[in-house]
């Protein structure tokens, strides 16, 4: 089950500075530290087979017994009482079996789990595997168990009642249900309000309801009426906001998403999006007014941080996270189906701008909060191969197919660990990697869906498919580096401050749990040796006009370039939980290829966390069984001609993917002003 945005936020508020990933090569005996069973390495015959395997996926899956009540129900329940769904954690037994847990504690006298044993977030993403699957292959087995899921999915919708249409989360073994986790889920209870559950049982009933409906015109009837239930819900909320705006910050954000997410509402658009596909106007209704939301969403691929990511959330405009990050899919989908080119170009910016920028840190960290930081779970890197493939389908150029390719080769070692996280002779997906690079070995529902969503995917795929597999490993990556301001060189008013509270503010991260405050006339100085990096500028700015930071750049003696940024002025706060923000500002011109001195200095009242340097080319170094791979990705917007890092030959890309120019390679590599070069 996927970690709720506020149990992360939660999580962060509690914990110190989050950490960034060295640059540089993966330090091998970290890597090879934690004692576990290895996976199997795709061999040359068997990447030539079918890499999507259901196995683990339904090991997890249970029998369960369901009461038909006044308030819930489902298809068939009166000759067919039982339904399926996934155990939502599998703990690894340390001898290659797995254990299935539910979620909390277990009381040992009633067999209860303090949340439950399955949750509606993963019986709805394990109902698309099936139906996926199914439609792939056309298997019968996979067709009967999307059939049970979706029933088990239906039973926690609420269908009666001022809750009707939503879902409750938590289900224990003998199908009781419970409205009220341990610890608390908002909303609760779970049913009361809008909610990812009742997004993802959106994405669920939309594709159900679209391969069905030529093969069980009753089954797919009901699963469209449960389709319209929800979105009566919804109408009460998210959807009853269309065209309204929030504010955050100083700007104003849609309203209408599900529960302030892009996140959330791009799960929903998935399933919007099939069943508006085969005709139903209500969802194609739903489809356009959601896609415009997180459509607004979209930052401009030019304008420095996030790099034309769509951010997920209307709380904060410094926080984008991996986990969810569904939306340049939903949007690639949407914008081709309605025909809205604006919607295609911010799927095609997130995957061809920003996804490359994420693969040159080294790969999808689950937060950029705003820097990159945390675990790396499938349910990041998924959403970085379907974005980019939708992207690709929705007008952007086959670019973005090696993209998606470089993206889905974090399940056969391009991870911080260096190993595979996925075994298609099992099925099993990891729950992820540590920063460290230790790998967590447990395999539960939510890791093994989005390991399986990618490799449906690739099977789709195989051009795809043959980049991803032959990656063994990611050997370097040089993405953003920060020069933390508390060991900068400070003047002699300056203050290191440290809030008791944490690094969180709120909103977002401070590097290192740390910032200087730097008062009028006071300075503060960095020593940057990168060449033609990009500076970017970390302030925690606050609500009110606080003055501003006077940025220079010298050379020896020499001043090459100022610039100046606000300390303050976001304005209102709105909707977000603190006053201010914690956003990179990108300082003006470019660095020259030798080391230089930065100096901040206030003219005001700066709170002044760090100096982000983005390199002009960011790098990405691949091991693969033919030899090396390199991602090169501009950032200056400028053509570009680098020192090649391996040999090989490969194309220069813009940034939409499509081509420009002839193969590349030799000593030097070209790279598109703001695009990327790609050789092997």
């Amino acid at each position: 089950m996927t970690i709720s945005r506020r149990a992360f936020l939660t999580a962060a508020a509690a914990s110190s500075a989050l950490a960034l990933l060295p640059t540089g090569p993966m330090d091998a005996a970290a890597a090879s530290s934690a004692s576990a069973l290895p996976l199997h390495v795709p061999t040359d015959a068997a990447r030539r087979k079918r890499l999507t395997n259901l196995a683990h996926l339904r090991f997890l899956l249970a029998e369960v017994p369901v009461a038909a009540s006044a308030t819930h129900t489902t298809f068939g329940i009166e000759s067919d009482p039982r339904v399926r769904a996934p155990w939502t954690y599998a703990d690894t037994d340390g001898a290659g079996g797995y254990r299935p847990v539910g979620g909390g504690t277990r009381d040992a006298a009633t067999g209860y789990w303090t949340q439950g044993a399955y949750n509606a977030d993963d019986i709805a993403r394990a109902a698309v595997v099936f139906l996926r699957d199914w439609k792939a292959t056309g298997d019968s087995q996979s067709r009967d168990e999307a059939r049970d899921v979706l029933r088990s999915l239906a039973f926690l919708q609420t269908v009666s009642g001022q809750n009707a249409g939503r879902v409750v989360l938590w289900q224990q073994e003998d199908g009781t249900l419970t409205p009220s986790a341990i610890p608390v889920e908002l909303p609760d209870p779970s049913d009361s309000a809008e909610s990812y559950w009742l997004a993802r049982t959106v994405w669920a009933f939309g594709e159900g309801y679209a391969a069905f409906a030529a093969t069980d015109a009753a089954f797919a009837a009901f699963l469209l009426e449960r389709l319209h239930l929800c979105l009566d819900a919804l109408g009460r909320e998210s959807l009853g906001r269309a065209g309204q705006f929030v504010r955050s910050d100083g700007r104003d954000l849609p309203a209408w998403l599900i529960a302030g997410g892009a996140d959330a509402t791009a799960e929903a658009m998935l399933g919007l999006a099939a069943a508006a596909e085969i005709g139903d106007a209500r969802s194609r209704d739903a489809l356009a007014s959601y896609g415009a939301g997180v459509a607004a969403m979209a930052t401009d691929p030019r304008g420095g941080w996030p790099f034309g990511a769509v951010l997920p959330w209307t709380g904060s405009l410094g926080f984008w996270h991996a986990w969810g990050a569904a939306a340049p899919e939903a949007l690639g989908r949407a914008g081709a189906l309605l025909r809205r080119r604006e919607w295609s170009r911010s799927a095609i910016a997130d995957a061809g701008t920003f996804t490359p920028q994420v693969l040159a840190s080294g790969g999808p960290h689950n937060a950029w909060a705003p820097l990159p930081a945390e675990a790396q779970i499938a349910y990041g890197a998924h959403g970085r191969v379907a974005g980019a493939l939708a992207a690709a389908a929705a007008g952007g150029g086959e670019g973005l197919r090696l993209i998606a390719g470089l993206a889905a080769g974090w399940f056969f070692g391009a991870n911080t660990a260096g190993e595979p996280v996925y075994d298609p002779a099992t099925g099993v997906t990891f729950d992820g990697v540590e920063t460290d690079g230790r790998i967590n070995r447990n395999a539960g529902a939510e890791s093994t869906i989005h390991g399986l969503l990618t490799m449906l995917l690739l099977d789709a795929n195989r051009d795809v498919a043959g980049l991803a597999t032959s990656i063994t490993g990611l050997s370097s990556f040089s993405g953003l580096r920060v020069l933390e301001a508390e060991t900068a060189r400070l003047s002699a008013g300056c203050v290191v401050e440290r809030p008791a509270g944490g690094a969180w503010t709120g909103e977002g991260n401070l590097s290192s749990g740390a910032f200087v405050r730097v008062p009028a006339g006071e300075t503060v100085e960095f020593d940057v040796t990168e060449a033609g990096g990009i500076l970017h500028g970390l302030i925690w700015r606050q609500a009110a006009d606080v003055g501003e930071a006077v940025w220079e750049v010298f050379r020896g003696r020499k001043r090459l370039w100022t610039t100046r940024t606000p300390a303050g002025g976001t304005g209102d706060r709105g909707l977000t939980e603190a006053d201010g923000m914690l956003v990179p500002q990108r300082l003006g011109g470019d660095l020259p290829g030798e080391s230089v001195v930065v100096r901040c200095t206030s003219r005001g009242d700066v709170r002044l966390d760090a100096l982000v340097i983005q390199p002009a080319v960011a790098t990405a170094v691949y091991a693969t069984t033919s030899g090396p791979a390199v991602l090169y990705a501009d950032g200056t917007g400028r053509d570009q001609r680098v020192a090649a890092l391996a040999p090989g030959s490969g194309r220069a890309y813009d940034a939409d993917g499509s081509q420009r120019g002839q193969a590349v390679g030799g000593r030097k590599v070209r790279v598109r002003g703001g695009g990327f070069t790609v050789t092997r």
